[in-house]
C-alpha cells in the first residue's frame, strides 16, 4: 500500500495517513479484514519515521478501524457491525473526509 503524503500540508502526517485508511475503507478500496502493512514497511515505503505510522495504527485502533493482533498484524476490522465508538458517526466521517 502507497499513500501519497503531501509534506507540505498543515495536517500532521500521523493525520494524514489516517485520513488515506479510512479514505479507502469508506470507498471500498480497503475492505473489513484485509490487512495493512507492518509500521516498519509502511513507514519506508512513504519516506516518514515509523513512530509516526505507528501513531496513526494507534489512532486507529482507538477508533475502532482496525484490530491490531501479535504476529498478525494490523487490519481492518468491521466498522458497520459490531458496535464499537466509529459506527455511530461513520457517515459523518466519510462525508467530512470526501468533502476535503
Amino acid at each position: 500500500m502507497i499513500l501519497r503524503i503531501d509534506m507540505t500540508s498543515d495536517t500532521p502526517i500521523y493525520q494524514q495517513i489516517r485520513n488515506k485508511i479510512v479514505f479507502g475503507v469508506a470507498r471500498g478500496y480497503i475492505k473489513p479484514g484485509d490487512s495493512l502493512p507492518t509500521v516498519r514497511q509502511l513507514a519506508n515505503d512513504i519516506g516518514v519515521n515509523p513512530m509516526t505510522v505507528n501513531k496513526a495504527y494507534a489512532l486507529l485502533k482507538k477508533e475502532g478501524i482496525i484490530v491490531i493482533e501479535r504476529r498478525h498484524g494490523a487490519k481492518i476490522s468491521d466498522c458497520r457491525t459490531g458496535g464499537n465508538a466509529f459506527e455511530s458517526d461513520f457517515d459523518r466521517r466519510v462525508e467530512l473526509l470526501v468533502s476535503e
